[in-house]
């Protein structure tokens, strides 16, 4: 793999999960890597001390991008910190599943203002400090984006970042941004772990219906983002790649 040695990279949603291994992973490959986090300080810490104790570079750096006013300091400090940036993941999410019944508009904005809203408006603000030369957006969405029972809302927001990765892609290309939306299945996450899903019926079934036989792990998503993050991907833009080890929603 191409090395990503002097690139910058923001990372949100980086203080545990997946988030977290793509920031472990960027840095290894030689990027400088700002760890985003909204509440989750000493998680966030963690992952730039295990970066910095490894000889890579890391800082963290909070936000809510729920708050629209909190992405702008986010980008600003990426940028004083390590540089114009060249590598962006929109990790920060949420989900929230429940029947159409629980369906209000407080459970709507909750996962649309974070999941689509802030994905937009992070996205608008860091490329405005991009390397001049270009570089890579990464979505992270999900294959619950193809329609999920309980997740109306949820599925609703990955598939808009479905739609937006593709129209960025056509609308950044001329600048030589590339766009990619990177859909995991069922990863094994601490968010997993504290949702009760791991040892469940639908963690069994998840694993009965994936070819390759497992769920997966943070790390299988982080080794696909540095490849899309690296020039080794040059030529990929206005794709979404499902990383579920085969299985189909």
């Amino acid at each position: 793999m191409s090395s990503l040695k002097g690139k910058v990279a923001l990372v949100t949603g980086a203080s545990k999960g997946i988030g977290a291994a793509i920031a472990r992973e960027l840095a290894a490959n030689g990027a400088a890597v700002a760890v985003n986090y909204s509440g989750s300080k000493t998680e966030a810490e963690k992952v730039v001390a295990d970066i910095n104790n490894a000889g890579g570079k890391a800082i963290a750096v909070q936000a809510n991008l729920a708050d629209p006013g909190a992405i702008g300091p986010l980008v600003d400090k990426t940028v004083r910190s390590l540089g114009p940036i060249d590598v962006l993941v929109n990790n920060a999410g949420v989900y929230d599943f429940g029947p159409i019944e629980n369906v209000s508009p407080e459970h709507f904005h909750k996962q649309f203002n974070l999941n689509v809203l802030g994905l937009l408006l992070t996205t608008q603000a860091a490329i405005a400090q991009f390397n001049p030369k270009g570089g890579s957006v990464i979505n992270i969405g999900s294959v619950a984006a193809s329609g999920v029972p309980g997740g109306a809302v949820y599925s609703g927001t990955k598939g808009a970042v479905n739609s937006i990765t593709l129209a960025l892609s056509k609308e950044l290309g001329p600048r030589q941004i590339r766009v990619n939306a990177l859909n995991p299945g069922m990863v094994e996450t601490e968010g997993v772990h504290a949702a009760g899903f791991i040892g469940s019926d639908f963690h069994h079934k998840a694993i009965a219906d994936t070819p390759l036989g497992r769920i997966g792990q943070p790390t299988d998503i982080a080794t696909i983002a540095t490849f899309l993050a690296s020039d080794d991907s040059k030529w990929v833009s206005g794709q979404t790649i499902q990383a579920a080890g085969g299985a189909r929603l």
